[in-house]
């Protein structure tokens, strides 16, 4: 028997691997792990001043020994002031960047002092003024389910706010 076709709403990351693996491998990831979990990996208060840019793999022997392979180069883009304190912390990078990969992937860091591209943080909601949600939410006899009322008056009180 075949297995019947999938009917439901595939993730939107299925569609989106091939076209990001692709454009990752010309930059030398072989996936979008090390970028997605660069705070996990190299902590906190190194991952707020830098972001992965490239991995530059060396070219391969043409006579295979059995020696490992020589070790990558990992570019960071670094904020200007930071580069220096990076610079210094190199060693825990590259300790923490190959304990992620589980073998010696890189031996090297290069820096590059640039703007990090970072996402727009959104500003936290504020919570309607309970005064006015009140008013709004006595104002409206007609709706006899409560939480009804309440999500209604909430979001009229929002709409005044702004």
């Amino acid at each position: 028997m075949s297995k019947p076709a999938r009917n439901f709403p595939r993730p939107l990351s299925d569609f989106m691997a091939a076209t990001l693996n692709d454009a990752l491998k010309t930059q030398g990831f072989a996936s979008a792990e090390l970028l997605t979990r660069w705070a996990d990996i190299a902590g906190p208060e190194i991952a707020a001043h830098s972001e992965p840019l490239k991995i530059n793999w060396p070219r391969a022997q043409k006579n295979p020994t059995d020696e490992p392979p020589e070790p990558a180069t990992l570019v960071l883009r670094v904020e200007g002031p930071m580069a220096l304190e990076i610079q210094h912390q190199k060693d825990i990078i590259l300790e923490r960047v190959n304990r992620f990969f589980g073998w010696q992937a890189i031996g090297r860091l290069n820096l590059r002092q640039a703007p990090l591209t970072r996402l727009a943080k959104r500003k936290p909601q504020r919570t309607p003024d309970p005064a006015v949600t009140a008013t709004l939410a006595a104002g409206m006899p007609e709706v006899a389910d409560e939480a009804l009322k309440g999500a209604l008056a909430k979001l009229g009180a929002a709409i005044k706010r702004k």
